[in-house]
């Protein structure tokens, strides 16, 4: 059967895949219904080729009748008329029907997909129970459908679907539609995926022969368009909006690279004049018109971007994305005006403008459309930047028309208007029932002044109030501006100064150097034009000032200045007060003298430096500093204090003050901004944790972007305060070249107080630019000082003994030496005052140079010292210079000056317990001077110190004595010592002192010391204690006298307990048979006590006992090994009972262990008194004295302790308050000499042992 020859049925939307249906249309005709409502119903997962995501899409489909034109041909690409599945119906149901008329036609179905190499095909069987029951011949082994499957269906058995009973509501009838459905989705999405496959690689290949002559961007815009309708077609906006963001791209490539001289020829098409600029038309889904002139190459660039954009808007108004389409028009309208300057179009001078600004309001009216009045207002910081660009173009069509001046446009104007509006062609239809329509807009504002003032204040403020709303108050200001700039050409100077000066505060704030200029320039202008002469003054100083413009420019604002200020002096009018920053700067202040300090009637001068920032030379009438003044009590000892000061008065800097200043005029603050927070960041698949991407973050950048308000504007503002003052400093005609300036003030001294600058003013006729502060505070002291005498010496310590220079300074004040003016000094015995008759005073200004120099006259009587002091008015000072000298008396010893000696050892303290006394010892001498210039005597102090410190020792060797005296020398100069004597001072006959020194003269350094010893020799009994007086000459070293004077020192001091007591003596002797020690060997140690005298007046005390005739004392002796060289075996200590009587003796018999081999020292042997605890005492023993309390403790710790040790615990323990009135048995040393070691300084020899594998010898 012949299929009709008629057009095809479109069964539904072009824009879905296309299936042919051809057999039985009838019977296609009654399941079309419910096979399209079900058909998309159920999702389908499309798996696509490169990796791309599977997506769940819902199939649709429109079947038209089979046709061979329908098939597509080789050279045809399209795929929106593309049929991607072919099906046959049938209803057949008898063999003999089917052989004679379905299968021949199923033949030729198969055969005509077969020539175009279609491959994808269904054959669908209807069953019917109603059908089969009218057919007798039916066969029961066979039907139809195995007939079918055998006949066309032998390798692809699931080509051919049984659908049962569709029309009945039966669960048989609804598994088979499912199973159709099922397999009718499966089909025809594999058809879809198979050749959408295989026209994106067509595509490829025909984009990379895009290099090739002869490739066209038209057609190839239009083969990647067909795969943007099918996406779409699928409902896959997204990719749709891919295909056209890559045309986008590729086309703007070229563009860019055109205009760096890489052209395509295909371009050239697109660099057509422009007729037409009728805007964006975005109330179509798909403009035709532009598409047709794109597919022929006759579309110019506005139609191309115009094109593109209203699919990119359609698909992301289907995406729900409004608000990125006001985004991307912004960017679409700035680049096409830059393309059109790279493509170098010819476009009639306003088109571009006329073109913007209906694209402007399309877009906004397109957003509008699809969002309510909420969602507007929420988002209108999208929005916000077409309306400010739709005013700029409006406004631009405004000034080019000459709808924006007073006298309205003239004949060349309105013929620009009537061409631009030939250019927008009639209105659209889909617009003409609006009366909204940008076209209508647009019309209307050209139309008439009135109109386009309405239309471009309405769009203005409609922008300010979005800029407020959404906080961008810079933009808001900006366009601000622009209405100023507006209301300044229609000669409104009013309404534009309130725009002008918000904008001016912005600028200022954040540092915009170049728009502070530009809007200043206007709105100096807007001043002039009002009548506002101190504005218009304070503003033209500023621009005088600026850097950023031109000389020229600067000149003339300056000369602006000059002619006012000498306009109003003429006519007599009240002075205008102007801020001086943007005039001049104050850069530094100089003193003279540096120190900003001057006596009353002194003289005084600032010297300014000023920097003009004026363009030419000023003539000044006057430059004054203002003056506050303070009365100060005590205003010489504010003047010393602020003499002291480094950096805020001048003293410390040369007498410069650097003035801190504000930045140049033209040079606005800046607050400089936070510093960067910057981390990385990386983003990281969650499956494999492989980097994705990476990138930087800031994350203060709230900070960094947001606006900073200030509170006040920092625009020099005019009506300055001017002080009242009664002191002013001032110059007259002052000649102020452009740049650094010198000016001179002379600062009046009539008065002692502070004096503080305040304010700076320069007079240009009736303008006067004054400095309100001046910053650091700027003072200069004047002061009235009472005479004052000084008297120091001219080294760091004055020494006793020798001459000393002294300087004596008098600061004269108010007083000025008269002729017979003397200083009256007393003489001291002990001090007398050197001098020569050569002496000579310095007379000295108050600035310390030197103005002259005379001789002294100095009388000395018995009492008083005259000094006739030179003639010297007041403020100055005198110098002069007196030696002095201070007598040494003799010396007395103190008691804790005594040395302990033991056995003729000299015990060293450490430095850990030398005393504070160890320094120079100090003689202060008072001297009386009566002064002219007062009714009262000063006392003048001088403190001399003793340069040398003597220290006595008693040695002791068997029963003779020696007085050691050590002479130190505390000073830092070396003395010459002569004749050094040692007497007995009261002159017993029995006892002689044999000098042992040999030499008589002796040099002592600084800081060294000199020892002298004297042998004690006596006929008789020798005393207990002896008064010594030692004396030596001394002379300072540094003296260049041949025969320098020597000075006597003298020192007393007193000996106690001399008479020797006791001997001691130790030995040790190997083990018997043995001819030495040896290490790990016990040895033995003898130690004898012996008693030299008899009872004498030392041993009157509690220690000696009386019984029978017989006196007695107990004594303890402790054998100690400092050095541990010895192990002490048995007992080391303990108390003996010695008898009061001459060669008594006690022996004592221990054992000791040599622990290393070599020549060993012996073991210390102490021996001590020992007070039992029945005695009483009334006086406090020597310090050294005293006992533990608990003697068992004592014993353990004397085995490990040495004497020094022992002496301090002692110490410790006896003075406590918890044992203070105990009768405790104590131990009580002997004095220096009564105790005698033989045994101190002896060795014996240790060998080592023969079975020591290490040998250890001790070297002392």
């Amino acid at each position: 059967m012949e299929p009709p020859e008629e057009k095809p049925i479109i069964y539904t939307m072009e824009n879905k895949p296309i299936v042919t249906c051809a057999g039985d249309q009838n019977l296609f005709t009654s399941l079309y219904h419910s096979l399209a409502q079900q058909l998309p119903r159920e999702p389908m997962e499309w798996r696509r080729s490169y990796g791309r995501p599977p997506k769940m899409i819902h199939l649709e489909a429109n079947f038209v009748q089979f046709k061979e034109d329908l098939l597509p041909k080789e050279d045809n690409k399209a795929l929106l008329t593309f049929p991607f599945l072919h099906i046959y119906w049938t209803d057949c149901c008898d063999t003999e029907i089917y052989k004679a008329t379905v299968k021949e036609d199923i033949i030729r179905w198969q055969n005509l997909l077969k020539t175009y190499n279609t491959v994808d095909w269904l054959i669908v069987v209807v069953e019917s129970d109603a059908k089969k029951k009218n057919k007798t011949n039916i066969l029961p082994r066979t039907s139809i459908v195995d007939k079918i499957r055998n006949d066309f269906c032998n390798k692809q058995s699931d080509r051919c679907v049984v659908l049962s009973d569709p029309l009945k509501d039966s669960s048989r009838s609804q598994e088979s539609w499912s199973a159709f459905l099922t397999k009718l989705r499966t089909l025809l999405l594999m058809s879809f995926t198979k050749n959408l496959g295989k026209f994106e690689d067509d595509m490829r290949t025909l984009r990379e022969k895009r290099t090739e002559p002869g490739w066209s961007f038209c057609e190839y815009f239009m083969v990647q368009e067909e795969l943007a309708f099918v996406f779409e077609m699928l409902q896959q906006f997204e990719d749709a909006l891919v295909q056209y963001d890559e045309l986008d791209a590729l086309f703007t490539q070229y563009v860019v690279n055109f205009g760096a001289g890489d052209g395509a020829n295909w371009l050239t098409s697109f660099c057509q004049p422009v007729h037409s600029w009728n805007g964006l038309v975005l109330r179509k889904p798909i403009d035709m018109e532009k598409r047709d002139l794109i597919q022929k190459s006759k579309a110019t660039l506005l139609d191309m971007r115009s094109y593109l954009f209203s699919r990119q808007c359609t698909l992301l108004i289907f995406l729900q994305r409004p608000w990125e389409v006001t985004q991307r028009a912004l960017e679409l309208l700035h680049n096409c005006v830059q393309e059109l300057h790279l493509l170098e179009v010819l476009v009639l001078q306003g088109a571009l403008d006329c073109w913007v600004f209906l694209s402007c309001l399309e877009v906004l009216q397109r957003i509008e459309g699809c969002s309510d009045r909420a969602q507007l207002d929420s988002n209108s910081s999208h929005t916000v930047g077409l309306w400010t660009y739709a005013t700029e173009k409006l406004k631009s069509l405004g000034y080019l028309c000459g709808l924006a001046s007073e006298n309205g446009p003239n004949s060349e104007d309105l013929n620009r208007t009537v061409d631009l509006l030939a250019g927008l062609g009639a209105e659209r239809p889909e617009t003409a029932s609006s009366l909204q329509s940008p076209y209508k807009k647009l019309k209307e504002a050209l139309s008439s002044v009135e109109a386009f003032e309405k239309h471009y204040l309405e769009l203005s403020h409609a922008a300010m109030d979005m800029y407020r709303t959404i906080g961008r108050l810079r933009s808001a200001r900006l366009v601000g501006k622009s209405l100023a700039e507006f209301y300044m050409r229609k000669g409104d100077p009013q309404k534009a100064e309130g725009f002008l000066q918000e904008a001016l505060k912005t600028y200022l704030a954040e540092g915009w150097a170049l728009p502070v200029t530009h809007t200043r320039k206007q709105l100096a202008e807007c001043q002039k034009q009002l009548g506002q002469t101190e504005n218009y003054l304070q503003t033209s100083s500023l621009l005088a000032s600026d850097i950023n413009l031109p000389e020229e420019e600067r000149k003339h604002f300056c000369q602006e200045i000059l002619n006012i200020a000498n306009q109003q002096t003429d006519n007599q009018i009240q002075k205008v007060v102007l801020g001086m920053s943007s005039f001049a700067q104050l850069r530094q202040l100089h003193f003279e003298p540096c120190s900003a300090v001057v006596h009353v009637g002194g003289s005084l001068t600032i010297e300014l430096s000023l920097h003009s920032h004026m363009p030419i030379p000023v003539q000044l009438e006057q430059v004054a500093a203002s003056v506050h003044f303070s009365i100060e009590k005590n205003s010489f000892h504010k003047a010393v204090e602020c003499l002291s000061k480094q950096g805020v008065m001048a003293g410390g800097n040369n007498g410069i003050i650097h003035i801190q200043t504000d930045p140049p005029a033209g040079r606005p603050p800046r607050v400089s901004p936070p510093s960067l927070e910057l981390y990385e960041m990386h983003d990281k698949s969650p499956s494999d944790n492989s980097l994705n991407s990476t990138g930087v973050i800031c994350n203060n950048v709230h900070l960094l972007l947001r606006h900073q308000e200030s509170g006040s504007s920092t625009e020099t503002q005019s009506g300055v305060p001017l002080e009242d003052s009664a002191q002013v400093l001032k110059t007259t005609n002052v000649l102020l070249e452009p740049g650094f300036n010198k000016i001179v003030f002379t600062a009046p001294a009539h008065e002692p107080g502070t004096y503080t600058l305040r304010q700076l003013c320069a007079t240009v006729g009736s303008v006067q630019f004054v400095l309100p502060h001046i910053y650091p505070i700027v003072q200069y002291e004047v002061y009235s000082q009472e005479p004052q005498l000084k008297v120091e010496p001219l080294t760091d310590i004055l020494l006793a003994g020798i001459a000393q220079k002294v300087k004596f300074t008098i600061i004269t004040g108010h007083y000025a030496i008269k002729n017979g003016d003397v200083l009256q000094l007393s003489n001291i015995d002990a001090m007398p005052i050197l001098y020569s008759p050569g002496s000579t005073a310095t007379i000295l200004s108050n600035t310390g140079e030197k103005v002259e120099e005379s001789v002294l006259m100095i009388q000395s009587s018995e009492k008083v010292t005259s000094i006739m002091l030179p003639l010297s008015p007041a403020y100055h000072v005198i110098e002069f210079e007196l030696e002095v000298i201070c007598h040494i008396l003799s010396t007395l010893s103190k008691p804790f000056d005594n040395e302990r000696l033991t056995n003729g050892e000299l015990h060293w303290k450490t430095k850990e317990n030398q005393k504070p006394d160890s320094c120079l010892a100090a003689i202060t001498q008072k001297m009386s001077i009566d002064c002219p210039w007062s009714i009262y005597s000063t006392i003048i102090a001088l403190t001399f110190y003793n340069p040398f410190k003597a220290a006595q020792s008693l040695l002791s060797a068997g029963k003779r004595k020696y007085i050691q005296v050590c002479l130190q020398n505390m000073s830092e100069v070396s003395f010459h010592l002569l004749d050094h004597n040692l007497t007995e001072s009261l002159k017993c006959p029995n006892i002689e002192l044999v000098s042992m020194n040999v030499k008589t003269r002796q040099h002592v350094y600084r800081k060294q010391s000199v020892f002298c010893l004297w042998e004690i020799k006596w006929t008789k009994e020798l005393p207990s204690s002896l008064q010594c007086r030692f004396s030596v000459n001394f002379s300072p070293a540094i003296s260049e006298e041949e025969f320098p004077s020597f000075k006597p020192y003298a020192y007393e001091f007193q000996l106690e307990n001399i008479v020797t007591l006791y001997n001691v003596k130790a030995e040790i002797y190997p083990v018997l048979g043995a001819e030495h020690c040896r290490t790990g060997s016990l040895c033995s140690l003898d130690v004898s006590i012996t008693r030299l005298s008899d009872l004498t007046e030392a041993d009157q005390d509690e220690s000696v006992t009386e019984s029978d005739g017989l006196c007695t004392t107990k004594l303890m002796y402790e054998v100690v090994d400092n050095s541990s060289n010895w192990a002490l075996c048995g007992k080391s200590s303990g108390v003996i009972s010695m008898p009061v009587a001459a060669r008594a003796s006690h022996k004592v018999h221990m054992e000791v262990m040599p622990l290393f081999a070599g020549n060993l020292p012996f073991p210390n042997v102490k021996v001590s008194k020992y007070l039992p605890h029945h005695s009483t005492h009334s006086t406090q023993p020597d310090i050294d004295s005293w006992l533990e309390n608990d003697l068992s403790v004592d014993k353990a710790l004397d085995e490990q302790a040495d004497s020094s040790s022992i002496r301090s615990r002692t110490s410790a323990h006896s003075t406590s308050n918890e044992h203070k009135g105990l009768s405790m048995p104590r131990l009580q040393s002997f004095s220096p000499g009564q105790v005698f070691n033989c045994s101190t300084g002896m060795q014996v020899l240790v060998v080592p042992s023969k079975d020591d594998h290490v040998l250890e010898v001790n070297v002392t």
